[in-house]
């Protein structure tokens, strides 16, 4: 039970008028005893949580001690003090899961490994982290050993933030300067999945963020999947012989977006550079709101996105993507892959439709735009080859809804060799009153047993 001053004073006056007289001088002395006391105690207190604004979640606080480096463990109050943070940080990782770095310059004299951690923590206050080309990995053995680990509020100088088999990461609030890579994720064993990386600031990094070919791996444990992962409000600024974001061969950059982000590029003299490079895959994945700048008058190699021989699915151009000033091309795309956006312009171009015998109809042939849906589509339907007396060809054309709900059907019979293009009344008998278009399915018949004829569909349309 906890006593005020007040009360104890109190006890005492009663146990006195009771009992016996107490002078006022013992009264006095005790009085100062007690104030003595509780100011001592205040002290233990105000020592044992100095650190951060709310240091409470943190396990370990590091500050900068003359020359050294000190690491306070935060639930005893105990220090040590090492020349060298990279040591100080991984023993603090040893015993905890979370470290908080006030104001200062830490320079790392090896890498960081930080492994197999849940909620682990690396976060700064005005600190600055002077690499020397060193790594700081947030690792697992696999991704379920590591998850939902955060970094946030540092300056790091030529150095490297890796994550390696790691679900859930977030990397904030974190300037990345004169380094040969930024954010460095990957897979060694399983995936990294998830991975949050917000309000960063890239300048003059060689690649500010790689997604990494994942290694041969004998027992395929390793995937490129780096999927559900997000890149917003973060800025580039790009040197020569340098790329923004690298999405490298088999990595799977996909389900994901890239929003509001800007890539400044192409000033005066510089050559060589690339906004996103896509070797990998960015399939349903959104790029809103990006912003690519160039400011040279004579573009040499400036490419806002170039799209390599192994790439497959670019990324979707949502909303508010804007190429602004001269580039060499806005998208390098000399392997002709597909480019999809809202209301992106489609054709398809003699595909081949079974033709089935006896009056049976044969295999479905359907025209879709992944990962796009369908806005419209105008096709045109040819028949060739040599028609059997009295054969007559019919070919069934289809809508088949996002709600797996398959449109009545707009049916041509053909006596010869010949092609139509649907008019706008056979269009709207396809049409619903409101649904999703995922494909144009088409299907054909003969009426005879055997059949010398030829089907196709052609078109064009629009989609996103």
């Amino acid at each position: 039970m906890v006593y005020t001053i007040f009360q104890i004073v109190r006890a005492f006056k009663m146990k006195a008028n009771s009992t016996i007289t107490i002078s006022k001088r013992i009264i006095i002395i005790f009085l100062i005893a007690l104030l003595a006391f509780s100011a001592f105690n205040t002290f233990l207190i105000l020592e044992r949580t100095s650190g951060p604004v709310g240091a409470v979640p943190y396990n370990f606080v590091i500050s900068k001690a003359g020359n050294d480096y000190q690491l306070k463990n935060m639930l005893t109050g105990s220090t040590i003090n090492s020349g060298s943070v990279s040591s100080i940080l991984e023993s603090a990782f040893d015993k905890g899961n979370s470290v908080y770095l006030n104001a200062g310059t830490y320079t790392l004299t090896a890498d960081v490994n930080v492994s197999n951690k849940i909620n682990a923590k690396i976060v700064g206050d005005q600190a600055t982290i002077i690499g020397n080309g060193h790594k700081i990995t947030i690792r697992g053995d696999n991704y379920t050993s590591s998850q939902y680990a955060t970094i946030s509020g540092l300056t790091i100088i030529n150095g490297i933030v890796r994550i390696e088999n790691s679900f859930g990461t977030t990397i904030s609030k974190m300037i990345f300067e004169n380094t040969s890579i930024g954010i460095e994720i990957a897979n060694t064993n399983t995936w990294s999945e998830n991975t949050k990386i917000e309000d960063c600031n890239f300048f003059n990094a060689t690649e500010g963020i790689v997604f990494r070919t994942p290694p041969d791996n004998a027992t395929g444990s390793a995937t490129g999947s780096y999927a559900s992962s997000q890149i917003d409000r973060c800025f580039f600024n790009l040197r020569d012989n340098s790329v923004a974001i690298n999405v490298e061969p088999l990595a799977e950059f996909s389900d994901s977006q890239m929003q509001d982000v800007r890539m400044w590029m192409g000033e005066d003299g510089v050559t060589n550079q690339t906004g996103l490079l896509l070797d990998g895959t960015m399939t349903q994945s959104l790029l809103v709101g990006a912003v690519f700048e160039s400011f040279t008058d004579q573009p040499n190699n400036i490419y806002a996105i170039d799209i390599g021989q192994t790439a497959k699915y670019p990324p979707i151009l949502f909303s508010g993507v804007s190429f602004l000033g001269n580039f060499t091309a806005m998208m390098h795309n000399p392997y002709n892959i597909w480019i999809s956006g809202v209301s992106t312009a489609f054709e398809r171009q003699d595909v081949n439709v079974p033709v089935g015998l006896n009056g049976q109809y044969g295999t479905n042939t359907t025209i879709q735009t992944d990962p796009l849906k369908i806005f419209n589509f105008t096709p045109k339907l040819q028949v060739t080859g040599e028609f059997q007396t009295n054969e007559i060809v019919t070919v069934r054309i289809r809508l088949e809804f996002i709600d797996n709900v398959i449109s009545a059907g707009v049916a041509k019979a053909f006596t010869n060799s010949s092609s139509i293009w649907l008019s706008n009344d056979d269009l709207m008998q396809l049409y619903p009153s409101q649904d999703i278009i995922l494909a144009i399915v088409v299907d054909a018949q003969s009426s005879s047993s055997s059949s010398n004829v030829g089907v196709t569909v052609s078109g064009y349309g629009t989609a996103g």
